[in-house]
């Protein structure tokens, strides 16, 4: 099957996932999304997904700033934002980009 466009919710992932076995003949066993589906129907999936939600993201380019000297601020920018997105403390994120 072609898929026009990719999946984008965790409903849609878990639908998607159950209409794949059921289309191939298979058995849904167990599976959490079958059993909430099997209880509360369509509207049961999309209030309770199960699979994890995709984060998709972009990249915008920046000019360096011609002020900035020979500290650019993009790199601290970056180093904070992979340090929020990873869950780690910035400060030591930043000693590291530094020192290399």
């Amino acid at each position: 099957m072609s898929r026009l466009w990719p999946i984008a919710e965790p409903a849609q992932a878990d639908y998607e996932q159950l209409r794949e076995i059921v289309l191939a003949g298979g058995e849904l066993g167990e599976l959490l999304a079958a059993r909430r589906f099997e209880r509360r129907g369509l509207a049961g999936l999309i209030s309770w997904p199960t699979a994890e939600p995709s984060y998709l993201g972009s990249v915008i380019g920046a000019p360096r700033p011609a002020w900035c000297g020979a500290e650019d601020p993009r790199d601290g920018f970056l180093c904070d934002t992979y340090a929020f997105l990873l869950g780690r403390d910035t400060h030591s994120q930043r000693l590291q980009v530094v020192r290399q």
